[in-house]
């Protein structure tokens, strides 16, 4: 089983975290979608005042006379006319990792254009099967017209590495992976392996975006789902997202 990125169906509100512009923050997390997941390290500090119950990204306002219904979804570049709102706050000079981008679509995309947009420096992490078409499509300018940022600019990307967050190491790798001609030529892409890597590369990073889901009877309808079935998918969409924050953002 490999792992590879999907969207979630729902974008919620970050938790509270944000509160003062004169704080430091403690670590969070927050849902941006079924299967995307944020922490935010130490450090991070708000440009303009943000309440504790007030979402990210939009905010709704009702009266006793009238119902509002929000419809969320996640916004790329390729298929928006109007530009990324961006995060209010400032992230220039921190560095932030996305796990789970293999292409312009989904929640991971629009999550670093959006920490792009307010300065932060971007880390991705893609799935190995998928990770020389990724890049190939990068340098062939296929992706430029969703890398627009508000400004006009183009997110800049500045590492890319291979990513399967099955294997926490390489001794959990069973041999037919490490045959299989999708993962050949490229190498340290279990957990532990990355995180080294990041680490050895960058010294540390502040923000993890957890955008990656997957199973083996991720077709079939949930009842009929096997117990191995789940427990796989589980391990692959949530595990992975602990066991990259306990080691990553130490």
């Amino acid at each position: 089983m490999a792992t590879t990125a999907a969207p979630g169906s729902h974008m919620a509100a970050i938790k509270s975290c944000i509160s003062s512009p004169q704080r430091t923050y403690m670590s969070c997390t927050a849902n941006f979608g079924t299967n995307s997941e944020v922490a935010i390290s130490k450090g991070l500090k708000s440009s303009s005042h943000i309440s504790s119950r007030q979402p990210l990204f939009w905010s709704v306002k009702s009266g006793p006379a009238k119902s509002v219904k929000v419809i969320t979804r996640a916004m790329s570049g390729a298929a928006e006319n109007s530009p990324l709102p961006g995060l209010p706050i400032d992230l220039r000079g921190k560095r932030a990792f996305i796990a789970g981008v293999a292409d312009d679509n989904g929640y991971g995309w629009a999550i670093a254009k959006s920490l792009a947009a307010a300065g932060a420096e971007i880390l991705l992490g893609t799935w190995v099967p998928a990770l020389n078409i990724f890049e190939s499509s990068l340098r062939r300018g296929k992706f430029d017209e969703s890398r627009k940022l508000p400004d006009g600019s183009l997110m800049e990307i500045t590492k890319v590495y291979p990513l399967d967050a099955v294997f926490d190491n390489p001794d959990d790798v069973p041999e037919d992976i490490k045959s299989n001609k999708r993962y050949l030529g490229s190498s340290k892409w279990t957990v532990k392996e990355v995180v080294e890597s990041v680490k050895q590369d960058f010294g540390s990073i502040d923000i993890l975006v957890h955008s990656l889901a997957n199973g083996p009877e991720v077709v079939k309808p949930l009842l009929e789902t096997s117990r191995y079935g789940y427990l796989a998918a589980i391990s692959a969409s949530s595990y992975s997202f602990f066991l990259y924050s306990s080691i990553l953002l130490q």
